[in-house]
């Protein structure tokens, strides 16, 4: 992470409880599950990172600063390009509405951030992530933290020690996004 925008440095962050979504527990709230029956919005995935990774880095009504400065949009595009990093893209008539990016390594897929610029266009990226994951044989969804938001869809915090392990099993695998 980083402490703004402009800042140069790139800090690493181990918390003593790590923020995960237990795949076989995600949960979609009722209202969500009648949303997505209508498919309001076209997803992609891996067909706009660098649109991605600028709107998750806009300001918004709940955050004036972003972590992600220009070392960390150059890493992370250097993953994309080699096939670490991945999105879940929402769009509508042509304009992308909402998505998250994140890092694969093994089993694991490490979330970074997500954006919305219309409603619930997020949190259905989440949905159809969780799903594809599923799909494709990953163990652990790693939120790195909880907030209100992720904890509606089953979020939970594990110790460190507890999370090392998860983190030890995913990798021991592999599976493609």
């Amino acid at each position: 992470m980083a402490e703004s925008a402009d800042d140069p440095e790139v800090f690493w962050v181990r918390p003593e409880m790590r923020g995960v979504i237990p795949l076989d527990k995600f949960h979609v709230p009722r209202s969500l599950k009648k949303l997505l029956r209508r498919k309001p919005y076209e997803i992609r995935y891996d067909h706009d990172f660098a649109g991605v990774i600028s709107a998750c880095a806009e300001p918004g009504p709940d955050r004036q600063e972003t972590w992600i400065n220009e070392p960390i949009r150059e890493a992370y595009t250097r993953l994309f390009e080699q096939g670490y990093c991945h999105t879940v893209e929402a769009w509508q008539e042509g304009r992308l509405v909402g998505g998250l990016y994140g890092v694969t390594l093994g089993r694991a897929f490490f979330g970074e951030s997500m954006f919305t610029r219309s409603p619930n266009a997020s949190k259905i990226c989440l949905v159809h992530l969780v799903e594809r994951l599923n799909e494709r044989g990953f163990t652990l969804l790693d939120t790195q933290f909880t907030t209100p938001h992720l904890k509606r869809f089953g979020a939970i915090d594990v110790p460190r020690r507890r999370y090392e392990q998860l983190l030890a099993e995913a990798l021991e695998g592999s599976a493609k996004f």
